[in-house]
């Protein structure tokens, strides 16, 4: 728990270094935009205010994870993390968008632009993303909300490196069609990026597998254990970046009754160091409770009938469970 919390107080930190020379680029290039009359800086002030906006949630989603459970809530606010970059990668889609139609009207409509000022202004953004992406780096690969906030800047910056060329060349040739050339390329480069996020946030909201953990691999390290017979109904889930959840049914001999608690801890540790599954909620059995391969089916909820109690038979169980009569559960 004390390294969870240090390292959100971690990743909260960076936040916050990012936010405050995100806001200071919004600034700049908005006067900047406003003084050199310059629509490309005004365009890119506009991806910078998404870019922040994205922080912010970012921001707001560490702290609401940091929330406790609740007898309403009793996985806590981990998932306001990937809800958040949900969000985010679907903000990246609307900047694309924007770019690219903004793009389409200069490539109609070509408009002159003062290249100096616009290049020292894009040089400043640039710098200033430059930073904000530095301190987001080192946390972006293993934390999807930080990866998403991660590519806003990178894709801010890259919108300033894209200025910053086409201000340099039109400064010598005057061929401002190359300002909408560039603004296309860039906004590729983003729906790219964020699709990717957007896929992964609905991969782990719709309950999905983490990326690269195969079902049958964990299986087969539970059952290489000493002591354990066989394992079913696995299911196996991600609650945000950091947490990996695992729920499975256990057979072990009956020989074995007295030593449930050790068997557990043993599992517990195997499959925290092997595959980094933290939260584990397993149902040790004497016998196996169905004979069904692979996860648990699930059921809705009977739809109950007219002058029926919903639960008038509380001794029939879905198809492929199991009674509470067959084992132990153990969550941990």
């Amino acid at each position: 728990m004390h390294a969870d919390t240090h390292l959100d107080k971690s990743i909260a930190g960076r936040f916050k270094y990012a936010i405050i020379l995100t806001a200071a680029t919004l600034i700049a290039e908005v006067a900047g935009g406003l003084w050199t009359n310059s629509l490309a800086l005004l365009s890119d002030a506009a991806h910078v205010f998404l870019d922040l906006f994205a922080l912010l949630l970012s921001l707001g989603a560490i702290k609401l994870s940091s929330y406790p459970v609740s007898d309403t809530r009793t996985f806590g606010w981990h998932r306001m993390e990937v809800f958040a970059s949900f969000i985010n990668g679907s903000t990246i889609f609307l900047i694309a968008g924007i770019i690219c139609y903004e793009a389409l009207g200069r490539i109609m409509h070509p408009e002159e632009v003062k290249s100096l000022p616009m290049l020292l202004i894009a040089v400043i953004g640039l710098v200033m993303n430059l930073f904000a992406a530095g301190a987001l780096h080192s946390h972006s690969h293993d934390d999807l909300n930080v990866r998403s906030a991660f590519l806003h800047v990178v894709g801010d910056a890259a919108a300033s490196v894209g200025v910053i060329i086409g201000g340099i060349i039109m400064y010598f040739t005057n061929w401002y069609l190359l300002d909408a050339l560039i603004s296309v390329g860039i906004g590729l480069v983003i729906f790219w990026g964020s699709w990717r996020i957007v896929r992964e946030a609905v991969h782990i909201l719709l309950e999905g597998v983490p990326r690269g953990m195969d079902v049958n691999q964990v299986s087969s390290a539970i059952r290489q254990m000493d002591g354990v017979e066989d394992v079913h109904h696995v299911n196996i889930w991600t609650i945000c970046s950091h947490i990996i959840a695992l729920s499975a049914h256990v057979v072990v001999p009956p020989s074995f009754r007295g030593e449930h608690g050790g068997m557990l801890r043993k599992i517990e540790e195997q499959l925290f160091e092997r595959f980094h599954i933290s939260h584990t909620t397993l149902q040790l059995e004497s016998t196996r409770c169905t004979e069904s391969e692979g996860a648990k089916q699930f059921r809705h909820r009977p739809r109950a009938v007219s002058g029926a109690h919903p639960h008038a038979h509380p001794h029939r169980h879905p198809h492929g469970g199991c009674t509470g009569d067959h084992g132990h559960d153990h969550t941990h």
